[in-house]
């Protein structure tokens, strides 16, 4: 006779055995809440109705989709001081802050490079000694927050309009390599009638070296063999700048 056993039925079915995944994280209201605040804030009353930390808030929801970002804004603004200086500070001395990965640091960089770009339109193509103001703002943009000296160049034509701004040297905290010759040369390139130069101490303080003085008067001398003129040499500190010119320097 054939007999037969009874089996034990499985309490579940082997499909709801398998490992099902987590639903999606939802970010807490408080957090949600907060970024629409800062955002309204911002759209009512630009950029003047809030501070460093908040702007820059602003700045890294568009890095960072989730999260409270607040603490990595502080931590920042902890470590450069200011909210231009967080923009213009080097991508390794970005990464040393914990929290900072590519995304952000693109973000970054995109905001920087779109401030300097809106400030050089107002004075390329234009009448300098005109428009002295705007060559002065657009100066401290680009360079008034830099931890490195840079050195650039305003290349002016015969009616004094720039015609090109260039980067001619990086250098270290408080020497940037500068040669007369290559100066010259870039002028008669670029068929200049009168030259600006113009560096930043990352100190703060514009206050010219004996470098600096004897390094103009060695450029002054090299483009006056080639009847190309200096107008002036700016020194750019953070709040303030020095003029070659103004200063009895030239």
């Amino acid at each position: 006779m054939t007999g037969f056993r009874e089996g034990m039925m499985p309490l579940f079915d082997e499909g709801d055995l398998r490992p099902r995944p987590a639903p999606p994280s939802k970010q807490p209201s408080y957090i949600a809440g907060h970024r629409k605040r800062l955002r309204e804030r911002f759209a009512n009353g630009g950029a003047d109705a809030m501070p460093d930390y908040e702007l820059l808030e602003l700045v890294l929801f568009r890095a960072m989709k989730r999260g409270d970002v607040k603490p990595l804004a502080r931590a920042l603004l902890d470590k450069f001081g200011d909210f231009n200086r967080v923009l213009t500070a080097p991508e390794p001395r970005l990464k040393e802050v914990s929290g900072v990965g590519e995304a952000l640091i693109t973000e970054l960089k995109v905001v920087e490079a779109a401030a300097q770009r809106m400030m050089r339109a107002r004075v390329l193509k234009r009448h300098v000694l005109t428009g002295w103001d705007a060559l002065l703002d657009y100066c401290h943009t680009t360079m008034a927050h830099r931890e490195t000296e840079q050195f650039r160049i305003l290349f002016l034509d015969n009616k004094n309009i720039m015609i090109a701004d260039e980067e001619q040297a990086r250098g270290t905290v408080n020497h940037v390599p500068v040669y007369p010759r290559e100066v010259a040369k870039r002028a008669l390139e670029l068929n200049a009638c009168a030259l600006i130069l113009v560096h930043n101490h990352p100190s703060g303080d514009p206050t010219p070296s004996q470098a600096d003085i004897d390094m103009t008067q060695q450029v002054f001398a090299a483009l006056n063999a080639i009847g190309v003129v200096l107008h002036d040499h700016l020194i750019i500190g953070k709040s303030r700048e020095l003029s070659f010119r103004s200063e009895g320097y030239l």
